[in-house]
Order: C-alpha cells, then structure tokens, then sequence
C-alpha cells in the first residue's frame, strides 16, 4: 500500500486524544487528488476537531480500526465518467454505514456519490469555474440552517460535469444561479453533497457549512487540542520504547526534528541521544549557531558529527535531483549507524530506534493521489524524511509530528517551551542547499557564494522587520553564466534568485511583496559583497503551479 492511507490508519490510534475514546470524534478526508485536499484537512482540525487524510482509493483494510463520526470525499481534477477515474473501495458504503459515519462528497466527491447510488452526472450545458453565487432553495437544509433559506452566497466552483438526476431520497437544497445542483441531502441515510469548495477563502461562508456539518449534523465535539496530542505521543512513545532501550534523534536545526526531541526527550528522559550532522549543505554559520541553541536554550544531549567529506563526495557529479535526495537520505543512515554503533560501545546497549521530525505535508506529498494509472499517484517529489530513506536501515522510526501540520507543530513546541524565537525560524528542507543548488552542489564554489547570498538576504528581511511576515526566504543558485558589467569591466559570472512566501502550511503558497526600496537595496549588497555574482532575479511563482523548493 505505502500510502498515506497506512501511514494514517497506522498512526490513527495513538493520534486519537483520550477524550476521543474510540476515535467517535474522527473525520476521515478520503483523497481523491484535489488540490485543495490538504485544506479540508486544516479546516477541520481549526474547529477543533482531529481529521485524517487517506488516499480515497485504499482499500478497506487500510481502514480497520478506524470508526469515523464522518468522512469526507474529496474534489479531484477527474470525470466520473474518465476511464481509470478514482472511486472508493468495494465495500466502502457498507463500511460508513457500520460505522454510523455521516458523508459529504465535495465536488468529484459528491459527483461520485451520486454516481454509486443511482443517480446520474453528465457533462454540464455550462461549465462552473471560479466564484459563483449559488441560492439555498430549501429552508429544511440541515447544511445551512432555515435562516438561509432564499439567500445568495458567494462559492468557488471547479467542475465541467454536473448531477442531473439524484439518487432516491435525496433532495437539492441549493444551485448555481445557472441553475446547476450546488448542494444535495439524503438525511436518513446520512449522505450530503456540495458542487462548490467550502474549505477555500474564496468561499467565505464555506467554514459555517463545515462547521454546520460536523456540530450540528455530526454531533462531533470539539475537543481536539494540542495538549491532547503531547500526552498521547508521550504514552505512544513510552509505550513503544523499551524501559531499557535507547533512541537516537536526528537533529537539523530546524523547528520539526527539535521539536521531535524536545517531545521525546520529555517521553524517556536521557535515554535519548541526539546528533546533529554537519553535512556540507548548512547555511551559513548554521553548524555554530544550531550548537549554541541546543546547549544553551534547549539543554538537549547532542553529539556534531562532521560529515562533510562524505556527504559531497557522494554528491560529486550527480545532476538530477531525486537521486541527490535519495543518496543524502542514505548518507544520512550511513551516519546514523555508524553513531548508533560507537554509542553502542559506550553504553553497551545498540539504540534500536531514529527519531525524524516528518510532517504530515511531507508525508501527504510523498504519496501520489489518485489517478494516473499508479497505485494511488503522481509524487511530486521525494522528502528524505519520507521516501528518502533506504529499505534496509537497521533502526526503526519514531515520528511523532508525522500527523500534524507546520503550525500545529509550533503550537505543540509552545507547549513544551521550545524559545519563541526558536519555533519561528523559516523552514529548512531535509537535503538542505542540496536542493538550492541545481545541478552538482560541488561545481566550483556554488555552497559558499549561496550561503553568503542567503545569509544577506534574509539579513536584510530581519532587519526589515519583516522576517515574521513571511513563511519562507531564501536563495537559490543558478548552474547558468550571464554577461554583466563590474568595474567597468565585462563579467561572465553566475545569476542567483531570491525566494520568498506567505504560506499557512506550505502545502500551497503565495510569493511575498517586496518594496522597491528593499529590493534594491539587496541586488546592491549581494553584487558588492559576493564575488562570481553579477545578476539576481527574483521567483515570484505561487504553489501552485510551482514546488517551494526549486528541486
């Protein structure tokens, strides 16, 4: 399977808060490759309520255990009528209606619904793009309440087929004011359907109909906290960790992995043995300034290990950047057993298990939706946290941010006071400038010339004020030479861009708005004072259609 759908199933148990008893406050987003998938995720669990997100085709299996209060069947770019198109597992209603599950199939989701009980889509007269008013038409809508009934709102519509026949005992309680169905009900049988996304902005009242849906619909309780979610990894971890056995973590210097061993260190005291490894594709500095923050604020156990000669030497000449992902995420094991062999000689005891600080982004975009003829999909690329790491590693992992989003994880480092300024560091992606550098990391003196320019421009962004404004900042070195003029003087010199963006969890991501000013001022800076730099553009791409990252 190797799915989010079994990393969640897996994880669901000890994800559940205790006062979730058997998970009755669950909702389980089924996938089905919308990209607004990972946002219903969110929504739900900013009402205070833990959602999981599977891939819509798993099967049953991946499932078991779970007994869902309501699930959710996601939007996706496909036709129910395409060949190959994505549909839930046999026995998928028979599965929902055991577990007393309340259904809303959102866009193809409520598309599908219809389609497997009966009713019939069709290719609409009059495709629905973009925003859209649509009318509730009932004023019986369990969705939106009787004070709605015969008012317009404002939705973000994404379909070219439409229902054109309900399946028995539904009804229409909204539509387009085209006239296309927006939003259907079966409240016997606990199904419902919205056309429109209701998690995006661009649906202002999409929050109340979720909300509507799970409270008063579901009878869901809102009792998903943080600090739930702290007591049970610390049960989980205990309880998975022998009273005798030791843990290493692996510690970056970013916000994940230090939070991960704040969490794991609380769980099993200084059994926990962290090492941070200087790989040769830190920032600048960031090997003294990570030890000084660890010792000093964090009071963690950690070991540096240099490692630089063996990561770039195995780096040497490698182009494409999935196989430099892949042998970092090796490179990296290598270190880890190696270290786990030598504290084995110390301690007399080998630690058995490696803490990662993996993300549910990091998991959710390791794993392909639906639809393209694959198990479950396409990857956009492969996370060394996630599907970086070699089948045969000898130590088993502990992850147990692995369900929880950038701002849940700061919220739980909060919790276990983790410094402020700490938790709100930028992210730093697992293979480091390995993936800012495109192309081999050790052409010429690529590393050193971008740790220089990144560390003026995000320099320049603190002394702005405006490093808190944005989610992500950082640099990026072009394997191209252009022409230029310093000293009057003709250059052929290399070109650097500057990235920037706004993001609530990086799943999808804005660029960031720089005055004139401060841009000018930077492109001044980073020509005077970085050598072999002569022209510096600037990536003003959102996500989508463009990663974070630009390998």
């Amino acid at each position: 399977m190797g799915s989010t759908a079994a990393v969640a199933a897996a994880a669901a148990a000890s994800a559940l808060p205790a006062s979730a008893g058997s998970g009755e406050n669950l909702v389980l987003i089924l996938d089905y490759g919308s990209q607004y998938t990972h946002l219903i995720t969110r929504r739900v669990r900013q009402l205070g309520v833990l959602s999981l997100c599977v891939s819509g085709t798993a099967p049953l299996a991946a499932l078991e255990g779970l007994r869902p209060r309501a699930i959710v069947l996601s939007g996706g770019p496909h036709s129910v009528h395409a060949k190959g198109a994505p549909t839930f597992p046999q026995g998928f209603l028979d599965f929902a209606d055991g577990a007393g599950a309340h259904v809303l199939g959102v866009c193809y989701g409520m598309q599908l619904l219809v389609q497997s009980l009966g009713g019939a889509v069709e290719p609409g007269e009059r495709q629905e793009y973009g925003k859209m008013d649509v009318e509730v038409t009932t004023p019986s809508s369990a969705l939106y309440g009787e004070a709605e009934a015969g008012k317009r709102q404002t939705v973000w519509m994404s379909h070219g087929d439409e229902v054109v026949t309900l399946p028995e005992g539904f009804e229409v309680v909204a539509r387009s004011v085209q006239g296309a169905v927006a939003a259907i009900e079966n409240r016997e049988k606990r199904f419902y359907g919205l056309q429109y996304h209701p998690e995006v902005t661009h649906s202002p009242q999409g929050m109340e109909t979720l909300r509507r849906f799970l409270f008063d619909v579901c009878g869901i309780k809102a009792d998903w906290k943080m600090q739930d979610v702290l007591d049970e990894e610390i049960k989980t971890i205990q309880s998975m960790v022998g009273p005798d056995e030791h843990v290493i973590c692996a510690l970056s210097g970013g916000v994940d992995s230090t939070v991960a061993a704040t969490l794991v260190h609380r769980a099993i005291g200084d059994r926990l043995h962290c090492v941070f490894v200087d790989n040769g594709l830190l920032r600048y500095k960031e090997r003294e300034r990570v030890m000084s923050t660890f010792e000093s604020d964090l009071h963690l156990p950690v070991t540096c290990v240099d490692a630089t000669e063996q990561f770039l030497s195995k780096l040497k000449g490698i182009e494409d950047p999935e196989q430099k992902r892949k042998i970092i995420g090796r490179e990296f094991i290598a270190v880890f057993d190696d270290f786990a062999h030598k504290l084995e000689q110390k301690i007399g005891k080998r630690p058995e298990y490696l803490v990662q600080g993996t993300l549910y982004p990091d998991v959710i975009e390791s794993c392909p939706p639906p639809g393209s003829g694959r198990t479950h999909s396409h990857t956009i690329k492969s996370h060394h946290n996630v599907g970086g790491l070699p089948k045969d590693m000898k130590l088993k992992l502990i992850e147990p941010l692995k369900l929880l989003f950038k701002d849940e994880v700061r919220k739980l480092g909060s919790i276990l006071n983790v410094p402020d300024s700490f938790l709100k560091r930028h992210p730093f992606p697992g293979p480091g400038l390995a993936v800012r550098v495109l192309g081999d990391v050790t052409q010429g003196n690529a590393l050193d010339t971008l740790r220089q320019v990144d560390e003026i421009f995000v320099q320049a962004i603190k002394d702005a004020g405006l490093y808190d404004k944005i989610w992500q900042a950082f640099a990026v070195f072009l394997p191209v030479q252009t022409v230029g003029v310093q000293g009057d003087q003709r250059t052929h010199s290399n070109a650097v861009v500057l990235r920037a963006i706004t993001s609530e969890d990086g799943m999808t991501a804005d660029w960031y708005y720089f005055g004139h000013e401060f841009l000018v001022d930077v492109v001044n800076k980073i020509c005077n004072n970085v050598r072999g730099i002569n022209r510096v553009c600037q990536d003003i791409t959102s996500k989508p259609p463009a990663t974070v990252e630009w390998e």
